[in-house]
């Protein structure tokens, strides 16, 4: 938001295809980077449903061997990345489908950045460091949330420390980006809405991003929207199609927003989150949304105003700071209806953790670009707030 001597980048998948049957791609897209046996990640409830099976068939049908690998948890570990590793070593992979949601998709960059440089997982935490690129990777999406399938972030929680380590590297963004609709259809209602509210967490924590820029701008507006028209009717009724395929745009337009304006306290807090308690990315990020966003009203209530809009709400005759206030409301009124828990207390979080998952947070990578900084206390006080 702020004019200064910085470089900005915009990064996103060399292709991407959106779409009803887009799925159907995989077999031709791995192919046409180069590969002849493929690593497909995913986890145990996809690859029970026959879903990777019917993938790997795909695949093979386009001539290119596949081995599944169902070992990505929810909240990936360096356990998970490193016997993924093993799998795609001992079988002579030389590409990765990811089939998923962000679990999938960060365990296969996991998986691919450690493949392409060696070493361990926990040795590439930070921004940018990996040497050498990884393998051709395509990564077909089944949740309208996380944009994993598009970004350069890897979440990867080291089980010594239950620390989420962000691992932001240009490297890990996929070759091609697969977004199909017809794979959300069906999913539980519950995992529409966390998903979905991870979205609209992307779009808001990039639109007040310092490094944002008229871009991510766009992205970040078009995906509120987006999500404020459809994320209820995805969650209602999850067949509905039209829904289903514009949830899959905000989360793709949220994720251009956010890989390239990055992000806030609602995740680098969120990660702390997860990292101890192994609770859904998706709802500590809508639990702290309207507490992360009170805090930061301060430093950018035209931006918050400019939210309140977008998510449909009337502010004529309103102050900017009165505007931003409604676009909190409003995102607490949203998560409510969909059935997202009001605190965290009902996760189970303990105040006796709270020091320390604030000091944490502190250190995250995503807490860099928040608008307004804030000391240890302050980062406490907003767990407090969100309790």
């Amino acid at each position: 938001m702020a004019l200064g001597e910085q470089t900005y980048g915009f990064y996103i998948p060399t292709v991407s295809l959106m779409g009803i049957g887009s799925a159907k791609e995989t077999g031709g897209q791995i192919k046409a980077l180069g590969a002849s046996k493929a690593l497909i990640v995913t986890d145990k409830g996809l690859s029970a449903m026959g879903v990777a099976d019917k993938i790997k068939s795909q695949v093979e049908e386009a001539g290119v061997s596949a081995v599944i690998f169902d070992g990505a948890e929810p909240n990936p570990t360096d356990i998970n990345v490193h016997d993924g590793v093993k799998v795609y070593q001992d079988n002579g992979c030389d590409a990765i489908i990811s089939l998923g949601g962000g679990s999938s998709h960060d365990c296969a960059k996991g998986i691919g950045m450690v493949i392409g440089n060696g070493g361990h997982i926990r040795d590439l935490e930070g921004v940018n460091k990996t040497t050498k690129p990884m393998p051709a990777f395509v990564a077909i999406n089944t949740t309208a949330g996380t944009a994993s399938e598009m970004t350069r972030f890897c979440i990867i929680t080291n089980t010594d420390t239950h620390v989420k380590m962000a691992i932001v590297d240009w490297r890990c963004t996929p070759n091609v980006a697969i977004n199909d609709p017809l794979l959300m259809v069906g999913k539980p209602a519950a995992l529409t809405a966390a998903t979905g509210m991870d979205a609209l967490t992307h779009a808001v924590e990039a639109y007040v991003s310092t490094i944002a820029t008229p871009i991510t701008d766009a992205c970040a507006i078009k995906a509120i929207e987006l999500i404020a028209e459809y994320l209820s009717k995805a969650v209602a009724n999850g067949e509905d199609l039209e829904a289903r395929d514009k949830m899959a745009y905000a989360e793709y337009l949220a994720g251009m927003a956010f890989n390239n304006a990055s992000l806030g306290y609602v995740h680098s807090m969120a990660h702390q989150l997860g990292g101890f308690y192994n609770l859904p990315h998706g709802v500590c990020n809508a639990i702290l949304l309207p507490a992360v966003s009170q805090y930061n009203l301060i430093a950018c209530p035209k931006r918050f105003a400019d939210i309140a809009k977008a998510l449909g709400e009337n502010v004529d005759g309103l102050s900017v700071t009165e505007a931003g206030q409604k676009a909190i409301d409003r995102i607490r009124t949203l998560s409510a209806s969909i059935g997202i828990p009001t605190g965290l207390k009902a996760l189970n979080v303990k105040e006796e953790d709270l020091t320390i998952m604030a000091e944490n947070a502190k250190k995250d990578a995503c807490q860099f670009t928040n608008p307004r900084k804030a000391t240890l206390e302050q980062v406490v006080q907003i767990f407090k707030d969100a309790m």
